[in-house]
């Protein structure tokens, strides 16, 4: 073969491979509604113990709300005993509390066609939520910018596999602490159209996401339906410190869906056993879940749970491990038994860079997180480093990850079609099914097409340039980005959205904090 001959041969596979991740649809159904069986490693019994454990602790215990007189003087009407900020609970009282909770919920999106359901079979991917740190092949780890959260909410809006916008997608540490979540909030409605989360690091910021909710779906309607997710997390262990609890109490009097959600990393916020983590996460999210119900009875809440092991050698977070799936699984089952739609896992590692150890870490968690029955999964895409990093090609391979995940979570099709008996008895004994009638008809979309993955020869990947995964995720989500166009978005709803920021933003100094 001349050199001319190879090049010409290399162009146009590379042609076909593009053409390949062209196809991938530009939507898919807003989420997975899961149709295989749940996976339940607790028994009856063992969950029971758990949930007697769970009682015993918070009667015993009980849980610290620190710098809030209002939610104390909420548990102290309800019959809580008070001591100082520590709150103990009488057996039952947050069971009773926790009935008015719905079972599932809708999240509104400005696109109506991205609506999702939260809760029963439906499963919703969100994107990495929370790190200051991004990283590309290209530029290597440095902070986070506004210009990379607008780039994460440009991808995730692109990808059929994400069904929600997420949140702090990354932090922008160019723009003032005090006055980023407007940028934040902003990007997630202008470059999406599916459904996002809030700001929850100071009650004003959750009141400012709420003002800006309800420029885009009005005042009454905000009131009256779910728009924004919010992220609670609990200062393990047992403390609902001030700044959550302001955020939580914004949202639930709004009717916007808090996820309270433990966050744990066994050993060091929740005893080394399983069984004795479990007991914590459930009363720390029983609690945090009832506030809800006492501030406004109704209003749709998630059971989260971010949990994990640590290295007892280093401290260090660990993920992918068979403990996370146990804890992860266990809880999934508390949240059923309680009938709250429940949040965990996502595609998590500690690897720095994207390779082997990320792509197996990641593996193992969004498995267990599918399997178990997950309804809201946040992190399903683009997290590394323990959460302290949004990777850009990592974000493109988790993706195709949850495509896999669509595929499995609709189970084995039994129709007439899929049963394949024409095709059996055109081939017959010792025949191929290649050529078959049957084979012709469905070959397109028989098996998912990963758009990552390399399945040539070592003689084609050596032709094409020798490249690995993150090197083909590199040249994934810098092509998304060149074929991005924004959704539609009503003029008049920008310029008022606009004209609030500027509003807001001029009203008090920048600050760091």
């Amino acid at each position: 073969m001349t050199d001319k001959q190879e090049r010409r041969g290399r162009r146009g596979r590379s042609a076909r491979r593009e053409a390949r991740t062209q196809n991938v649809p530009s939507s898919t159904a807003p989420y997975i509604k899961r149709q295989i069986p749940l996976t339940e490693l607790l028994s009856e019994e063992g969950l029971a113990t758990i949930e007697a454990n769970a009682d015993s602790l918070l009667q015993e215990i009980g849980i610290e709300f620190r710098e809030d007189d209002e939610a104390i003087e909420l548990w102290k009407e309800s019959g809580a005993d008070i001591d100082g900020e520590r709150v103990r609970f009488p057996k039952g009282l947050l069971q009773s509390l926790i009935a008015t909770a719905p079972r599932s919920f809708t999240q509104h999106a400005r696109n109506p066609e991205r609506n999702v359901e939260i809760g029963g079979d439906a499963i919703v991917f969100a994107p990495v939520y929370g790190p200051p740190f991004v990283s590309d092949l290209d530029e290597g780890r440095r902070y986070g910018t506004i210009k990379d959260f607008q780039n994460f909410a440009k991808l995730t809006y692109m990808s059929p596999y994400l069904h929600h916008a997420g949140g702090t997608l990354c932090e922008p540490v160019d723009l003032p602490v005090n006055k980023r979540h407007y940028d934040m909030v902003y990007s997630h409605i202008k470059y999406s159209d599916k459904p996002f989360m809030g700001s929850v690091t100071a009650p004003q910021r959750a009141k400012d996401s709420v003002r800006m909710a309800e420029i885009v779906f009005g005042a009454d309607f905000v009131d009256q339906n779910t728009v924004m997710l919010n992220l609670i997390n609990v200062n393990s262990p047992m403390v609902y410190d001030a700044t959550m609890l302001g955020a939580l109490k914004v949202y639930a009097r709004h009717n916007q869906a808090c996820v309270v959600s433990p966050f744990i990393l066994a050993g060091a916020m929740s005893p080394v056993t399983a069984a004795g983590t479990l007991s914590q996460i459930l009363a720390e999210a029983m609690a945090g879940i009832a506030l809800t119900q006492l501030i406004r009875p109704g209003v749709p809440v998630v059971f989260g749970a971010f949990v994990s092991s640590i290295s007892m050698q280093s401290g260090a977070p660990t993920f992918g491990t068979p403990e996370g799936t146990l804890l992860l699984n266990g809880a999934s089952q508390l949240a059923r038994r309680m009938n709250i739609p429940f949040r965990s896992g996502g595609s998590f590692t500690s690897s720095k860079v994207p390779d082997a150890q990320s792509a197996q870490e990641s593996a193992q968690s969004i498995l267990a997180t599918v399997l178990s029955g997950t309804n809201f999964v946040l992190h399903a895409a683009g997290w590394m480093e323990g959460g302290l990093c949004s990777s850009y090609e990592k974000l493109v391979m988790d993706m195709d990850q949850l495509g896999m995940m669509h595929v499995l979570a609709k189970g084995i099709d039994l129709s007439e079609q899929s049963q394949a008996m024409d095709a059996l008895r055109e081939v017959g004994p010792g025949g191929h099914f290649l050529g078959a009638q049957h084979t012709q008809r469905h070959f397109e979309s028989a098996f998912y097409r990963s758009t990552i993955a390399d399945n040539n020869s070592y003689e084609q990947w050596d032709i094409d340039g020798r490249s690995d995964a993150s090197e083909r995720a590199n040249v994934k989500w810098k092509e998304m980005l060149r074929r991005y166009e924004p959704p539609y978005i009503d003029e008049a709803i920008d310029e008022s959205l606009l004209a609030f920021i500027a509003e807001r933003k001029a009203a008090f100094p920048d600050s760091n904090f």
